[in-house]
């Protein structure tokens, strides 16, 4: 089975940070986000991939080459970026031969049960049961289960089930169908072609879909949810195990998540603060945040704050969300 995962997005709700990094390498609990996607379906046994790119994309490619060679990687360029109907359409050529494909959104982390969904014989698409559901894709239920209606965000919404960005569709065939009937016909939701109208279409036509609820899903688009999906997954069982040693004179609440050579004098690191590799910390407390990797930081209190990679901070008391390459000082007086 291929893996589609859609990558082209520009992530404006995360600048600064994505400026100069692909929002599914914006890294939470100490991994991009991407690498949790990728982790977790070369486990389930996939192997072969399709990352569909545009927005610094070269940078997709640079990581997956270091992070997982050997790999089988094809790379489409959505360009411009016209929704995610647009961007599966663009991988016609690749899965037209295919019996079944795996989609799954690259800016969301998402556990369920990927045995279950793989070995389903019909569609299943990931669900959650949400407060708004207006805000999301929604899918409808008949009284066996099967989906009877797919509404992407919906006025007067019917279900609170939410589609959550992971799909396993089992008629190819169909599915292109749909995209190119949304795609010829101009069928749009909010300016985009979305892969849920064409999904509505193949129900339309026939096609049997059901859902898989998901234990856990996190949004990683937005600081809020970024911070938040930060907090949940630094509290698994191997961030709390971790015995930090070698860093005089500072004391390590956990869960914490400290990168490789990284220095870290006289502070109080945590909870929940995932630090990247080869940066400095002296004199500072932090809690609550993710902190770039080549990073500087000093005299600094900061609480539910990203920092991004290559950037100095000295003397700031506040919340930040400060992007990379960035180099700030508070702590200078005029002479």
């Amino acid at each position: 089975m291929k893996a589609i995962i859609p990558v082209a997005g520009v992530g404006s709700a995360l600048r600064p940070h994505t400026h100069t990094q692909p929002k599914a390498l914006v890294p939470v609990a100490g991994k991009a986000i991407l690498s949790y996607i990728m982790d977790d379906l070369i486990a389930a046994g996939i192997r072969d991939f399709i990352l569909v790119i545009g927005y610094l994309g070269d940078k997709i490619e640079k990581y997956i080459s270091e992070q997982y060679p050997g790999l089988s990687v094809t790379y489409v360029i959505q360009e411009p970026r016209e929704g995610l109907g647009q961007a599966i359409w663009l991988t016609r050529e690749y899965i037209k031969a295919e019996k079944e494909v795996l989609v799954v959104l690259g800016d969301t982390i998402v556990t369920l049960d990927l045995q279950t969904l793989l070995a389903s014989p019909y569609s299943m698409l990931g669900v959650k049961k949400v407060d708004t559901p207006g805000s999301f894709g929604i899918a409808e239920l008949d009284s066996q289960g099967m989906i009877k209606r797919l509404v992407e965000k919906p006025r007067i919404p019917k279900s609170n089930l939410a589609l959550v960005g992971i799909y396993k569709i089992t008629n190819i065939a169909a599915l292109l169908a749909a995209l190119q009937h949304i795609i010829e016909n101009q069928v749009k939701t909010q300016n985009e072609y979305h892969l849920t109208d064409a999904l509505m279409k193949m129900v339309e036509d026939g096609a049997k879909m059901t859902t898989i609820e998901v234990t856990n899903w996190y949004d990683c688009g937005r600081k809020e949810t970024l911070l938040e999906a930060n907090a949940i997954l630094m509290n698994r069982a191997e961030f709390k195990r971790i015995d930090y040693e070698g860093f005089p004179g500072s004391i390590f609440i956990q869960p914490v998540s400290i990168g490789e050579n990284c220095t870290v004098v006289s502070s109080i690191i945590g909870p929940n603060v995932a630090v990247g590799d080869n940066t400095v910390i002296r004199s500072s407390v932090i809690r609550d945040s993710i902190i770039g990797s080549f990073s500087a930081l000093e005299n600094t209190l900061l609480n539910r704050s990203i920092i991004g990679n290559d950037s100095s901070l000295r003397g700031m008391v506040q919340s930040l969300n400060i992007g990379d390459n960035t180099e700030i000082n508070f702590s200078e007086t005029k002479g």
